[in-house]
């Protein structure tokens, strides 16, 4: 049976959210790939949840349409899935609303992002969309789409056989993390400037929530430290970062000169003159691995785990467990990293080596690729 024409609706949807547990990665990296398609004429469009949290006017800032779903106030998520929590509502409330804001007429992708969902999800979804894409990093579910992306250092095609159908094409691995292109086009600055440079510039950014004001501690610490006299401290938050302020009055206490910068979109400059970086093992894992910065990672989330594992494994990170010692093991090893330019050379060289920030075109290729073929197949 042949799909309806794709007529004048937006060629690509996204199905993402964000909130203050979900997070902005998620979010962030469909932007990031929104923005590829666009570039090659493709129109896209954000179907979200209106959580706590939430990141819609950055995507409309950001210039592209957003369909919100409303958030029920005592919605039922129970879905058996580890993060089902995360959608507010059940599976198949959430599958016909993403119909219904779809409409009647396929559209040529949807993109899924959203540990919350899985295969029932997406068979009910299928009506809606020509093509059927999946951005994972769990590989704990079974999906029923055309094409999965999972960008984990380290992750094969055998971790998600037997979960997709035998046509679903893959992309696994960091080679392919989605990053927007500033990164690889300041690969070759950052890379050069960090050999010369004397180590003195700390970036801290751990995600865009930190709901449990991690960032707070982690200046307690290097308060303590015997940091360089001309040390320089940056912090990004994110736009919904619920303890900004205690963030601020701490950094006004800090004995190095200490900036604190929220909704930032320089981040590829601000990692690119780092030094050295304290930070999440989140999606932004991939962005201070394309240029090349030597990274503390703080794991924050359950999920966030695996990644930090490996890149410590790689050499790119080192990794400082939250805990009662948490202030003190962090103040030392800041003050050991700054002092042996020899370390953070090698740190910054496994990192580069992680992935070059341009995998994700291949992705938003195959996309374009496909819908330009049905398109023509129709006509």
């Amino acid at each position: 049976m042949n799909l309806m024409p794709l007529s004048q609706k937006p060629d690509v949807f996204f199905r993402v959210d964000a909130s203050i547990d979900i997070g902005t990665g998620h979010v962030m990296r469909c932007l990031t790939l929104a923005e590829m398609l666009s570039a090659d004429g493709l129109s896209c469009r954000f179907i979200c949840r209106a959580h706590r949290g939430n990141l819609m006017g950055l995507i409309r800032h950001k210039g592209f349409a957003v369909i919100e779903l409303p958030l029920k106030e005592h919605g039922d998520s129970a879905g058996g899935l580890a993060h089902s929590h995360w959608l507010g509502v059940d599976l198949q409330t959430d599958a016909l609303e993403t119909l219904a804001a779809i409409g009647d007429t396929p559209a040529g992708w949807l993109i899924v992002d959203h540990y919350a969902l899985d295969l029932r999800w997406e068979r009910i979804v299928r009506p809606s969309c020509h093509h059927l894409m999946v951005i994972d990093d769990l590989a704990d579910r079974k999906h029923d789409c055309d094409l999965l992306l999972d960008q984990g250092l380290g992750r094969t095609e055998n971790d998600y056989r037997l979960l997709i159908p035998d046509k679903c094409q893959l992309f696994v691995g960091a080679k392919h993390a989605l990053l927007r292109p500033e990164f690889s086009l300041k690969r070759t600055y950052s890379l050069a400037r960090r050999r010369r440079a004397v180590p003195q510039k700390v970036l801290i950014a751990l995600g865009g929530v930190d709901k449990d004001n991690v960032t707070e501690r982690v200046l307690r610490a290097l308060e303590r430290s015997a940091l360089p006299q001309e040390a320089q401290i940056t912090v990004v938050m994110g736009p919904h970062a619920p303890w900004v302020n205690a963030v601020c009055e701490q950094a006004a206490r800090m004995p190095r000169k200490t900036l604190v910068v929220a909704n930032v979109d320089d981040m590829a400059n601000l990692m690119s003159d780092a030094d050295l970086a304290i930070g999440a093992a989140g999606t932004t894992s991939w962005e201070r691995c394309a240029v090349g910065v030597p990274t503390i990672l703080v794991i924050l989330a359950e999920n966030q785990h695996d990644v930090a594992i490996k890149l410590a494994a790689e050499g790119a990170a080192r990794i400082v467990e939250l805990g009662a010692d948490f202030e003190v093991t962090l103040s030392g090893l800041v003050e050991h990293l700054l002092s042996d330019k020899v370390a953070l050379d090698a740190m910054s060289e496994r990192a580069a080596a992680v992935c070059d920030g341009k995998g994700g075109l291949a992705v938003a290729r195959q996309i374009a690729v496909r819908l330009h073929r049905q398109t023509h197949e129709i006509l």
